[in-house]
This record gives structure tokens, C-alpha cells and sequence, in this order.
């Protein structure tokens, strides 16, 4: 099989040349009914393809053409025996995963600094959350990871866990020790699952960490749209050994997809594995030298920081993706969120911001002739951006978790009462808090607010972070259990 060979892309352009007048959905019919700005921006070719389930185009709930082809492909790039395209994203296939790896009832254990989309999959399954803080640096005020020591002291306190679900790497790039992990996990007899959104290039070079289902993982949720070349929304599903009956995932695959999937969502999956499958480590390996070249150019910039290969080893970091490129402005004199403005208004968008850092997300793209010109722009903003004196900046830290008093299933669907967040102390919440980024929840539902948690939140929404989660606005007013 050739390495660039796209079966699902092929296939729609064949259907594209065929001609064929839709009498069907959707109701622009392949352009004609289009709003003229829309076909303007999207061109004929793609809204000639914007179908909806066709024969000849395969049907990601039953696939046996070509949309089963190109996942099995993908299989065979990622190592999986089972992949799955999720045009739900990364959110849609964490659902797949838990609904499809353990049972209403079941015990997992989770990392504090998973995403809020986790959450959401053990109120789907009706799963009972055990939680473990990960480690934080004071230093650089993010949190690192969780280690196998720790993974082991839970499960062996509570030998009923089924799952262990992880985010590795997270949003900076810092991956856990999936491999030490997986040990401990199957050695309790459960099952791994790893949201490795930020890792889809993960494991096509030995410049970058291995892959969560290199190192062991049961199963593996990946943002393909987010690192490499698919589309916004689109990420895929890996499923790996025994641990899980692939029938049942590919069932739960199908429950949390939509019926109507965007074909040009499902192409673009297609077209960014035949991308890897034909020089993955050659545009890994230019990703990380765009990075070096940004990192080397924020390192000459008096008072930035830029997280580097030394954190490896603290906090159960066992590998850092480098081309998520961490810069600590606190030595401008500047909050990360007044740097992400100062870049934004000089024409420069960066993925992330938090009270003391901007993260780059670099990725094979930047491999052009641009890019030393973006670096170079990017440290003269930030060095005229700098204050006379360094700001005194007090970044609140994640308060202990909350004690858990229902299953987040049985808070969401108990019947609620808002009241003002001033007063809530001691009241269980029906609402999931989180700030962005990097959306590690606060509070979920179930769980007892403190007057720690009521602090935190004022001092983050002081610092102009946004909050996500269906509050009120600025936390005037929070959804309780009725008492």
C-alpha cells in the first residue's frame, strides 16, 4: 500500500466528478443554495462534497468501504488494533472511551488536572470518580503530573478501581511516565485509558516522548486537527490489547457520533494520516527545530523564561513534548494574559495564556520562510512590552479537592436551586467549574464548595481568565442541590 494512498478523500472525488444531482440533505445541494459569502470562503469543490451518508461514501456508524479502510490504516500507523475517526472531537471520542471501557458503577481514577470533557464521560457511564491531585510548581505555577507511586498508593487503598484515565502530555507539553503507569495499572487489573489530545504526533521520532499506546496505554483519545493537518473538530480513537472488546467501543463509537458527519471532517483525517503515514518523522523532526528556533529567540529576551528539558524529573514529568514552547513573562513585569493581548494586536495569535505564561504551539507548519520573522516579532513585542519594574503578581493555586457527597450522575440529574456564590459554602454543587485555560475543573457536581474554592474563583476571575462551565456571569450565582 503506498504511503500517500487515501481512500475516503479518493472516494469523494470520485463522487465529486460523478455529477450527481442530490435530492437529499443537506439543503444547499452541493453549493447551489449556498449563501454567496459562504461559497465564496469555502470554494464549490468543498460544499460539492459536504454530503450527507452516502453509499458511495461509506457510513462511519456501519463502515465496511472506505471510511473502514482508512481507519484500519490509521490502526496500522498509530500501532492500535482498533482506530476510529470522531468527528465529535477529542470530547466526543473521551466519551467513546469511558462509555466503552468500563460500566455504570465502576470506580476510576483520575488526575485533578484532567479536562472538563472527562468529566462529562463519568456523568455519561455513571462512574464513581476517585481523584488524585497532580504535582504543582511553584516556580513556573502550573501543574506537573502524577506518578506511578502515587497511582499505586491509590489503587492499592482502593482495589475496586476499574479504570485510570490520564492526560498525557498535557497542555505545556509534560508527559507523564505512561509506561510506569500502565504497570501499575494492569498490575490491579484495570484498564488505561489516556486522553493524549495534545499527542497525535507523539511516537514518529525519538526527539519527542513516546505514545501513550507505545508505552502501554489500553486506549488512547488524540486531537489529529489540534498538531497536525485535519480539520477543526476532528480527532481519532486508538484502542490497543485485551483490555477492552473493541465490538463494544466501536458501539459506543457510534452512540456519542453524530448521524450527519461532515465528510470534508472525515476526509481530513484521511488526509492527515496519509500525511504522517508518508513522512511523519521527517515533519516531526522540522516541528521541533521551528520550535528550537522560537525557543533560542524568547531565550535573548532579558526576563523570559522558556520551559525547558529541567522539569523533566520533577512532579512525575518523564518527557517533554518541546514543541509546545512555554514562556514565563513575569520577569517583563507583565501577567501572560497582558502578553497575549500585546501579540494578538501585533497581528500574532498564541494558543494559550495563563496569569504567568504564553504557550507557542508549534508544529510542522511553521516550517516556513516565515517563521524566523514571527519569532523575531514576537520577542520585540514582548521586550516593548516590558514594565520599569516587575509586577508583584500572586497567582492562586488549585484549592484541595472538594469532598464528594453524590456521584457526579446522581448531582446532574438531582434537582437544583441557585443562590448566590457568596453563600454557598458547604453546599453541593450541581454546576462543573473550571477556568480557561487549561480547564482543570474547580468544582464538579457532587461535590461540597468551600470558602477556599469561593477565593480561588474571585482571584481568577480578577486576573481576566474566562470561566466555562453553564455559570452565571462572573460567578454571581451558582446551581446547588435543593436542600
Amino acid at each position: 500500500m503506498l504511503p500517500n494512498y487515501k481512500p475516503l478523500l479518493d472516494a469523494m472525488e470520485k463522487y465529486r466528478k460523478a455529477k450527481v444531482y442530490p435530492l437529499h440533505t443537506p439543503g444547499h445541494k452541493g453549493g447551489r443554495g449556498a449563501d454567496a459569502d459562504l461559497s465564496a470562503l469555502l470554494g464549490a469543490k468543498a460544499l460539492a462534497v459536504d454530503v450527507s451518508l452516502m453509499s458511495e461514501l461509506d457510513d462511519i456508524h456501519h463502515p465496511t468501504t472506505y471510511i473502514k479502510e482508512a481507519q484500519n490504516l490509521a490502526a496500522d500507523l498509530y500501532g492500535a488494533d482498533r482506530s476510529f475517526f470522531a468527528p465529535n472531537g477529542t470530547t466526543g471520542a473521551i466519551h467513546a472511551m469511558v462509555l466503552g471501557a468500563l460500566n455504570p458503577g465502576d470506580k476510576i481514577l483520575i488526575p485533578r488536572n484532567a479536562h472538563r470533557s472527562v468529566v462529562g464521560a463519568v456523568i455519561l457511564a455513571g462512574l464513581k470518580p476517585v481523584y488524585l491531585l497532580p504535582a504543582y510548581d511553584e516556580d513556573w505555577s502550573l501543574s506537573l503530573q502524577v506518578t506511578a507511586k502515587q497511582m499505586a498508593e491509590v489503587m492499592d487503598r482502593e482495589p475496586d478501581i476499574k479504570g485510570v484515565l490520564i492526560t498525557s502530555p498535557n497542555y505545556y507539553g509534560m508527559a507523564a511516565d505512561v509506561k510506569a503507569i500502565a504497570k501499575v495499572v494492569h498490575g490491579h487489573g484495570a484498564v488505561l485509558l489516556v486522553d493524549e489530545a495534545h499527542g497525535p504526533h507523539l511516537g514518529f521520532s525519538t526527539m519527542l516522548p513516546p505514545s501513550a499506546l507505545q508505552s502501554g496505554a489500553d486506549a488512547a483519545a488524540q486531537s489529529t486537527h489540534k498538531i497536525l493537518g485535519a480539520l477543526t473538530q476532528c480527532s481519532m480513537l486508538h484502542i490497543k490489547g485485551s483490555g477492552i472488546n473493541g465490538d463494544h467501543m466501536a458501539a459506543a463509537m457510534s452512540l456519542v457520533t453524530t448521524t450527519s458527519p461532515n465528510y470534508l471532517l472525515l476526509g481530513s483525517l484521511d488526509g492527515a494520516r496519509s500525511q504522517m503515514a508518508a513522512k511523519g518523522k521527517e515533519l516531526v523532526e522540522q516541528a521541533v527545530k521551528a520550535a528550537e528556533k522560537l525557543r533560542r529567540t524568547l531565550e535573548s529576551v532579558q526576563g523570559i523564561k522558556v520551559l525547558g528539558k529541567e522539569i523533566i524529573g520533577k512532579g512525575g514529568v518523564a518527557a517533554l513534548d518541546v514543541t509546545k514552547v512555554t514562556a514565563n513573562v513575569q520577569g517583563l513585569g507583565i501577567t501572560g494574559i497582558r502578553a497575549g493581548e500585546l501579540l494578538r494586536k501585533a497581528g500574532i495569535a498564541v494558543e494559550l495564556v495563563d496569569p504567568a505564561n504564553v504557550l507557542f504551539l508549534v508544529t510542522y507548519a511553521d516550517a516556513n520562510r516565515e517563521f524566523p520573522e514571527i519569532c523575531q516579532r514576537i520577542a520585540a513585542v514582548l521586550n516593548q512590552g516590558r514594565k520599569a519594574e516587575k509586577a508583584s503578581l500572586t497567582i492562586p493555586r488549585l484549592p484541595d479537592i472538594p469532598e464528594q457527597k453524590l456521584i457526579p450522575r446522581e448531582a446532574f440529574f438531582a434537582q437544583g436551586e441557585t443562590i448566590a456564590f457568596a453563600q454557598s459554602i458547604g453546599r453541593i454543587s450541581k454546576e462543573q467549574i473550571s477556568f480557561y485555560p487549561p480547564g482543570i475543573p474547580v468544582l464538579v457536581p457532587g461535590e461540597i464548595i468551600t470558602k477556599e474554592i469561593i477565593a480561588y474563583c474571585r482571584s481568577m476571575l480578577a486576573l481576566g481568565l474566562p470561566i466555562s462551565g453553564p455559570v452565571s456571569e462572573n460567578l454571581a450565582t451558582i446551581e446547588v442541590i435543593k436542600l
